[in-house]
């Protein structure tokens, strides 16, 4: 992986562990057996090249990227523009507007948040086509505990925002003490009225942000 910040430096160690090894093994035969894989290779470690490590303010975990052709481009929630919004992107969109007065966007690219210092992480950073939860328990779940860890540890106040019982697991990693830990249910429709809607995060975090003396996340998406 290469970006134009110091990710590099920090996940070098990581490439070369075993368990990466034997991640990069079934994507190679994943891609031998002719698997189609999303989000494209090229566009799997998009949240680091829109995030540099030193400009991250907020995390925001997601589980799986989306499964199907063209969805996933890379950022947890997040579909490339020429795509229907998906059912949890759009209750982001409501609890956005009902916290912070922000009008609904036309699209679901979360770009906008990426390079303003959101980190829009999945825990697993591929999927085979139309099967979900294909490449989970393969090993990108310790990469990204380690990357969740490296962030807890070498940045100070930011907010890790956990939406679901899944995401919730990932506290563990995170030092309360220099940061902000925001939980609430999952924005999916079969949990959104659940504790979702209501949570006012967004507001919840740039209040936090601004009390340690950072500026605020500008969440209107362009």
């Amino acid at each position: 992986m290469k970006t134009d910040s110091n990710w590099d430096e920090i996940l070098k160690d990581i490439f070369e562990m075993p368990f990466y090894k034997e991640l990069e093994v079934f994507l190679n035969t994943e891609i031998a057996n002719k698997q189609s894989i999303y989000p494209p290779s090229n566009q799997i470690f998009s949240a680091f090249i829109a995030t540099s490590l030193e400009s991250v303010k907020v995390v925001i975990l997601g589980q799986d990227p989306y499964h199907g052709e063209g969805q996933a481009h890379g950022l947890a929630f997040s579909v490339n523009k020429n795509h229907k919004i998906p059912p949890s992107l759009k209750n982001i969109y409501k609890e956005l507007g009902t916290d912070l007065g922000i009008e609904s966007p036309t699209h679901g690219n979360l770009e906008t948040w990426a390079h303003n210092g959101v980190l829009l992480l999945n825990a697993t950073l591929s999927v085979r086509a139309n099967e979900a939860g294909s490449h989970q328990r393969k090993g990108w779940e310790e990469f990204t505990d380690y990357v969740i860890k490296k962030i807890s540890d070498l940045q100070k106040n930011c907010v890790f925002i956990l939406w679901g019982n899944y995401a919730k697991s990932k506290s563990v990693l995170i030092d309360r003490h220099k940061h902000l830990v925001l939980e609430a249910a999952h924005p999916s429709p079969l949990s959104a009225h659940h504790g979702f809607f209501g949570c006012k995060h967004f507001s919840k975090c740039n209040s936090y942000l601004v009390d340690k003396g950072l500026p605020p996340i500008d969440w209107q998406i362009n």
